[in-house]
């Protein structure tokens, strides 16, 4: 990591995040539970609206993650944590080595304190095209990385959902964004992997929406 990441730089970062998993809906892992079927395996998806690193402005930069576990992260019992990360290819130099900084946990931040929790293997890590696409009401959500992740929900209804309200959940034991944000439950349309080791096709399972807010290196 560049000199500039390690030396307490002051960071800043605002935008969504949402996953698709093989949880039954809704995933357990958001309220500090043990997953569904014992383990996990899923997509992570980060949206930057605005961000900063020191000088280096991230507005609109994608970073998408495959993780896979067992048991349960939260309550320290989980074994065999794996991820892979992909990153925007449109970053320049100065952007992927915050990017990294920031997202690998040497910047502090909630990063930091997820990474030190999960620690899981790394698989591997890829610039390349991270496209996500979500919309202002919620109604669905999606990443892909073409040929290699694909990720689509939509958000969660039911009989007794107003029209157009949304299915949320207000302090969430488990966030994965860190605390103080709302999740909006959603149910996935497809999750597909195929990259590091990384092999699934599944629909129909949990998804779920958080914004995210975060600093560093505090």
């Amino acid at each position: 990591m560049t000199e500039q990441a390690t030396t307490g730089t002051r960071w800043h970062l605002t935008g969504d995040w949402f996953d698709v998993c093989k949880c039954a809906i809704p995933c357990p892992c958001t309220f500090a539970q043990p997953p569904t079927y014992g383990d996990c395996e899923g997509v992570l998806v980060w949206h930057i609206k605005e961000g900063s690193f020191g000088d280096v402005r991230l507005d609109g930069l994608n970073v998408l993650m495959l993780g896979s576990f067992t048991g349960n992260p939260w309550a320290g019992t989980h074994t065999d944590p794996y991820a892979a990360v992909f990153f925007d290819e449109r970053a320049d130099e100065r952007q992927r080595g915050a990017l990294g900084a920031i997202f690998g946990g040497e910047a502090g931040g909630w990063p930091a304190q997820f990474g030190e929790m999960f620690h899981p293997e790394m698989r591997g890590m890829d610039f390349a095209p991270v496209h996500v696409e979500i919309d202002e009401d919620l109604a669905t959500w999606r990443a892909e990385v073409p040929g290699r992740v694909t990720a689509t929900a939509e958000a969660l209804t039911g009989p007794t959902t107003p029209d157009g309200a949304r299915v949320q959940v207000h302090n969430a034991p488990g966030s994965e964004v860190g605390p103080g944000q709302v999740a909006t439950w959603g149910r996935a349309t497809a999750d597909r992997a195929d990259a590091f080791g990384f092999t699934w096709e599944r629909s129909g399972k949990s998804s779920k929406y958080f914004p995210f807010d975060w600093s560093g290196p505090d």
